[in-house]
């Protein structure tokens, strides 16, 4: 698959609520049911709620951070933007015209580390969750596994051993690429956002998982990194 064709995508996601008081009885009682399956023996419900940003039923999309290949120069360059704010289906829906701009044909695919069991479903959730439309890339209905265009570097990584999980921190240590948590990391956004209010900061450390992603990429195909000054960050 050529570089060109490929979007490099990662998402952050935080509860739909700011904590568990916040809930009406109805969705109180549907996490109570869903968190069974989270709690120790000493917790409760309501102690595990900042949980719920990684169940697509019980969280949202705040950012999500894209990037491609391009040449230029003769030198390979990596363009990122971020969609992010508040308002969820305000950033899907510029999610969405993207795709359906410029992702539209088979020869395009998205990449996510664990995008197969993470990123791609819950987008696809969440866009049908607030009444949009699947773009093609997304819309996996009535394909065959080989025409679902989703390249996976956490599933590329395991080569067929389907017994662990390999983060994508693991892999940019092993390839002596700069780690994408020298800020915060994923159990840190749920704090960030609601309490610290700082989305600024989620915007950055989804930028750095990408260029992080970008680079593996680059290293499973036998390539140099990115050099930083071909790096650039879109508006």
């Amino acid at each position: 698959m050529k570089l060109e064709n490929i979007l490099v995508l990662d998402i952050e996601t935080v509860p739909a609520s700011p904590d568990y008081n916040s809930l009406d009885d109805r969705w109180k009682s549907l996490w109570d049911r869903k968190a069974k399956f989270l709690v120790k023996e000493d917790q409760t419900p309501d102690e595990v709620y900042d949980r719920a940003g990684i169940y697509a039923e019980f969280g949202r999309v705040i950012c999500i951070s894209v990037g491609v290949f391009y040449q230029q120069d003769e030198a390979l360059h990596f363009k990122i933007k971020s969609f992010y704010g508040h308002d969820e289906a305000a950033l899907l829906t510029e999610f969405c015209n993207l795709l359906n701009t410029n992702f539209t044909s088979p020869q395009k695919a998205l990449c996510g580390h664990n995008g197969k069991e993470f990123d791609f479903p819950f987008l696809a959730r969440r866009i049908l969750t607030n009444g949009l439309k699947l773009p093609y890339l997304l819309n996996t209905a009535g394909k065959k596994p080989w025409e679902v265009n989703h390249v996976d570097t956490m599933q590329l990584w395991k080569f067929g051993d389907f017994k662990s999980y390999t983060s994508l921190d693991l892999l940019a240590a092993l390839f002596d690429i700069p780690t994408p948590k020298d800020d915060i990391d994923g159990n840190m956004v749920y704090g960030v956002y609601y309490q610290d209010n700082d989305l600024e900061r989620i915007r950055v450390y989804c930028q750095k998982d990408i260029v992080t992603l970008a680079n593996v990429v680059l290293k499973f195909k036998g390539m140099s990194l990115l050099e930083e000054t071909n790096i650039h960050i879109s508006n």
